[in-house]
């Protein structure tokens, strides 16, 4: 499988090369050539075969002879051991819960997958990678914890001061060793434009091999996929289904994956991109004109995104046609106050806890099924965190009810390492000084 540059499709690199630089040269991000078809057969009988199986037959066309598939299946079998539960909300609305990793955020997987690639080439390169990346919350805390203390990887997190919960800045700051937190006095797009301008400087590329563990990395964004293969797997019955799903939507990166996924030959009927008040895409579908606000902040604040990366892949996989992507994509905005309504609706009704982007996720589901399509198909979204993360943010009589996972327990009580997180202005060349100036 070849990548191009959606700034130039001659630009074609391997599936190595896209993941060790993570943005192409001309500044555009990397496709597949192609997308390949799975077979109906395969699709059909996706509830026979183990979730390693499933993997390996979505994402190995996508490597192709750069890794060899015992080490795929390795990687594979270390990105997806924990549970990814579908769960029936009510009537015909299911939660696909993708908070039992690590970090307790979806984006485990992807950070995880990336993080066993970029060891295997690293390797070969026989030289140290580093690995900047911009958060606006849960992908720090994911690709901090996939990559900490692997051999010949640094990684430089890039996050909005005062724009992710403390429990998200704990899991950034506290581990060390080759995990560095920069506290960027700006928005995510300001730390996303940040990494950006890094790649394409050529005195930072002089002195670093740089690659990046945004979704706008291939390595990041394709495992993805994963989930609604997964999901699928878990509601088909007997007859072919098609599904609907909502994506709590920040930078479009996950429900790109899932559009690839439709692509690949899975029966996803519609998407609806659900996102908070930073409502670019929403305005773009009705308006056509693509006009980025500056970021407001929310509680839902892995959402904070007003230029979101990922939407330019699906612009492109539409081919730059309104009418086409309207077929297949909705997308609504909601504030805070209905969200937290939401929260408080479905524990009562339905003893449910959602995170704020799962609420979120919900309320894009039902607007939908009330507006557009008013179905008894399944109904899917997607809950992509867990509500400890977001204690603070949580209404007040629920908190006492949120009982911390094992594994995060370690980070409430831990205190920040100050050696390890750096306060920067969002000026690019303060970054640039930085990054030249430390070693």
């Amino acid at each position: 499988m070849l990548y191009y540059s959606l700034k130039n499709c001659k630009n074609l690199v391997s599936f190595e090369d896209a993941v060790l630089t993570g943005l192409s040269p001309d500044g555009g991000l990397y496709m597949p050539k192609c997308i390949p078809k799975l077979e109906s057969k395969f699709i059909r009988q996706l509830p026979i075969y183990d979730i390693n199986t499933i993997a390996m037959s979505v994402i190995k066309p996508y490597i192709g002879k750069y890794i060899p598939e015992k080490f795929i299946e390795n990687i594979i079998y270390d990105t997806l051991n924990f549970s990814f539960p579908l769960k029936k909300i009510h009537d015909n609305i299911y939660v696909l819960e993708l908070f039992h990793g690590p970090t307790l955020a979806f984006k485990d997987v992807g950070a995880k997958f990336m993080a066993g690639c970029l060891s295997f080439f690293s390797h070969k390169l026989e030289k140290n990678v580093t690995v900047l990346v911009a958060t606006s919350g849960d992908t720090g805390g994911a690709v901090a914890k996939g990559f900490h203390k692997k051999p010949g990887i640094e990684v430089i997190i890039l996050y909005p001061y005062n724009g992710i919960s403390s429990l998200q800045e704990k899991q950034i700051t506290s581990l060390g060793d080759n995990i560095f937190a920069l506290e960027i006095h700006g928005s995510f797009d300001d730390c996303q434009n940040m990494v950006k301008k890094a790649f394409l400087n050529k005195e930072v590329n002089k002195k670093y091999t740089l690659t990046s563990a945004n979704s706008i990395n291939v390595g990041r964004w394709l495992p993805q996929m994963f989930y609604y293969f997964l999901a699928y797997r878990q509601i088909i019955v007997e007859n072919p289904i098609e599904l609907i799903c909502s994506v709590p939507s920040g930078n479009f990166g996950n429900i790109c994956a899932g559009m690839i996924a439709e692509k690949m030959g899975l029966p996803i009927k519609f998407f609806i991109a659900s996102t908070n008040i930073n409502d670019t895409i929403p305005r773009f579908l009705i308006s056509k004109k693509y006009h980025p606000f500056p970021v407001k902040k929310t509680i839902s604040n892995a959402m904070d995104i007003s230029d979101p990366s990922n939407f330019s892949r699906i612009w492109h996989l539409y081919k730059k046609n309104i009418f086409q992507l309207r077929k297949k994509l909705y997308s609504y905005k909601f504030t805070d106050e209905e969200t937290l309504e939401s929260i408080e609706i479905i524990w009562k009704k339905y003893k449910y806890m959602l995170d704020p982007h799962g609420a979120i996720g919900y309320l894009g589901l039902r607007q939908y099924l009330q507006e557009v399509n008013n179905t008894s198909e399944p109904a899917i979204f997607l809950e992509t965190a867990h509500p400890i993360k977001f204690l603070d943010h949580m209404p007040l009589f629920l908190q006492k009810q949120i009982v911390p996972p094992q594994e995060i327990k370690i980070f409430l009580n831990t205190k920040q390492s100050t050696n390890q997180k750096i306060s920067l202005s969002n000026n690019f060349n303060v970054f640039k000084d930085w990054l030249l100036e430390r070693k």
